[in-house]
């Protein structure tokens, strides 16, 4: 994914305007640390399309270019791109540094982005003392 490109679900956020689009998101924010120059990013693009398209309705997905805005890297200490954080209410909450599947992505964040159809085998659990 060029990070200066538009996508169709992936908003560009810069400096300016991180505080506004994630800190005070109405809904969890799924923020990706990405380079142009970098062949693992252009890996992770796809799946955090698909993930964007399907999570929309609760999940913001957002893209950072780690070069443009290096105060951010610096800030949330990105030492690699692709670097993902996921923000709720303001306060970073998980990472994975690097490139990760569908799978391993909505698994790390599950209850933020599971799908609607998709049920944790906690969900059966219910009513029990586990």
């Amino acid at each position: 994914m060029s990070t200066n490109n538009s996508s169709a679900h992936i908003l560009q956020v810069s400096q300016a305007d991180f505080d506004v689009e994630v800190l005070r998101a109405a809904l969890p924010v799924l923020v990706a640390f990405l380079a142009d120059w970098s062949q693992p990013c252009r890996v992770l693009s796809p799946v955090l399309e698909r993930i964007a398209a399907m999570c929309a309705d609760r999940l913001k997905v957002v893209a950072v270019n780690a070069d443009d805005n290096p105060e951010l890297s610096l800030w949330y200490n990105i030492q690699s791109v692709p670097t993902l954080l996921c923000f709720s209410a303001g306060r970073l909450i998980g990472s994975i540094v690097g490139t990760a599947t569908e799978g391993a992505i909505l698994a790390r964040f599950e209850g933020l982005v599971t799908p609607p159809d998709r049920h944790s085998p906690r969900d059966s659990k219910e009513g029990s003392d586990v």
